[in-house]
């Protein structure tokens, strides 16, 4: 069988599920996985990071590295070495940080971050239950070992792209990370209605964490600057994959801004590659207020000249389809239903049953 080559656009814990699940259907057919990350991370332990030390933001790129790790026992346990995340030192009671339990019992969301993906950082608590007012601080509290190793090596070989591939090798990566660009961005976004007392008024948000958080509705995003460069070895990924797979994850801050590169949205538009979406479970903070359909929507507000293969959605996500037909028809594409959420009613993607779904679809000839 051909090699498939297939890029993965995202950031953070949805990106990781659709990694995850890509390894599921690896093997049977012969994937070369390339995941292109974000670069706008602003909170916690890589906000931190880029702004003491400057450089890209590191705990999207870790989890990436983590979701495509090898399943050697050597390997598993430098992923989860680099998924260990320093907690904060109990005042007189001198003890090693926690590690993140196993990634893959976690659809690849940090267990160090909140429900929303983000990292909170330097508000780590304690060991064993301790309040952070009983904790002494220090400056590892937080940061997660994958991140200072990726801080270390982009800063030793002075590429990410260098960095990224030898991190790779470090945890046997059954497929390559890139980043969006080689410089951070920022993200700003025009909200709606934030001062439930002004309903109407329009402010600026600024940064990646606080656009994920807000508590308005978005009604416009960009990027500062407006056109950073794209990494080369991106263009050349989606010039030559297969498919381009966009979602699950953060709408505004995980999916969109790789539309506003406008060297990748070249790419993305030009490419011969075939286009899939795979929609969220539920609305996250960012989104609330848009419609599954609205999420296919924006997709052709920032690249109206998007053209997308298919769309896979979750059944009981949906609800009723036919409007999310009609969005995934607006933009050229077919609805493809199947059950891809975890059991139990958590809105998490499970990356086998997400996997099982993808097989059918990656594996069809044009």
């Amino acid at each position: 069988m051909t090699s498939r080559r297939v890029v993965a656009f995202g950031g953070g814990h949805g990106l990781s599920a659709s990694l995850r699940a890509l390894r599921h259907c690896a093997p049977e057919l012969d994937l070369d996985i390339t995941a292109v990350v974000t670069v706008g991370d602003d909170g916690g332990s890589s906000g931190r990071l880029r702004a003491e030390r400057g450089g890209l933001p590191p705990g999207d790129l870790r989890q990436a590295l983590v979701a495509l790790a090898g399943d050697h026992p050597a390997t598993r346990r430098s992923a989860g070495l680099f998924q260990h995340r320093f907690a904060a030192v109990p005042t007189g009671v001198p003890q090693l940080g926690e590690a993140d339990p196993d990634p893959a019992a976690t659809d690849g969301r940090d267990p160090g971050r909140g429900a929303d993906g983000r990292d909170p950082g330097a508000a780590a608590t304690g060991a064993h239950g301790h309040e952070p007012q009983t904790a002494r601080v220090d400056g590892l509290a937080g940061h997660a070992v994958g991140n200072l190793v990726l801080c270390g090596l982009m800063e030793l070989l002075g590429d990410p792209v260098a960095a990224l591939d030898h991190a790779g090798a470090m945890l046997g990566a059954v497929g390559r990370v890139l980043p969006m660009s080689r410089q951070p961005v920022g993200i700003e976004a025009q909200v709606r209605g934030i001062d439930p007392a002004a309903p109407d008024e329009v402010r600026t948000v600024r940064g990646q964490h606080q656009v994920a958080v807000t508590t308005g509705r978005v009604e416009s995003l960009r990027l500062t600057p407006a056109a950073p460069p794209a990494c080369a070895e991106v263009i050349e990924a989606i010039m030559a994959a297969d498919w381009l797979i966009f979602g699950p994850g953060s709408w505004y801050t995980s999916v969109l801004p790789h539309l506003l590169v406008p060297q990748v949205a070249d790419a993305i538009v030009s490419t011969a590659a075939r286009r899939l979406v795979t929609l969220n479970l539920a609305a996250e903070k960012e989104t609330l207020g848009l419609s599954v359909a609205d999420h296919l929507a924006a997709l052709h507000w920032y690249l109206p000249e998007l053209k997308v293969d298919l769309v896979l959605a979750d059944a009981k996500a949906v609800g009723d389809p036919e409007p999310v037909e009609r969005a995934a028809e607006s933009l050229g594409a077919r609805l493809v239903l199947a059950p891809v959420a975890v059991t139990g009613g958590t809105p998490r993607h499970d990356p086998a049953a997400l996997g099982a779904a993808l097989v059918p679809v990656l594996g069809a000839d044009r």
